[in-house]
């Protein structure tokens, strides 16, 4: 692996965890894309590399700041982490079986719903 490339590389995984620890983003919205439009990797690499960034601790320190301050419900985790193994088991599963294309248009349009919603849609907290 060439310097270069592991400058890139090392400035992805700083601006995802940026975003990260900043708004809990990182993985899908900047880690996927970037894999794809700075070291071409297909739809299905740049998911499959994102998911092994997940495997490992990688939020950990910034879970340890907001579960300082209280913002950390781990019962909430703990069911999200359970629909989470099994949501991914079987969307890796559909994703690995369509074509490159497909899932691309999928996770574009994933993103669009889901900024539209933010931007326009969403309801002022009580």
């Amino acid at each position: 692996m060439s310097v270069q490339l592991l400058i890139i590389i090392l400035i992805i995984g700083l601006v995802a965890g940026a975003l990260s620890g900043l708004v809990g983003v990182g993985g899908g919205i900047v880690v996927v894309p970037a894999l794809i439009y700075f070291l071409s990797f297909s739809q299905q690499q740049a998911q499959g590399t994102s998911l092994g960034l997940l495997l490992l601790p990688a939020g950990f320190l910034a879970v340890v700041n907001y579960y300082k301050q209280g913002f950390v419900d781990y019962r909430v985790v703990g069911v999200l982490a359970l629909g989470f193994i099994f949501g991914s088991f079987f969307g890796s599963k559909v994703a690995l079986s369509l074509p490159q294309e497909t899932v691309k248009k999928i996770f574009a349009a994933v993103m669009l719903i889901v900024a539209i919603k933010m931007l326009f849609l969403d309801r002022k907290p009580s």
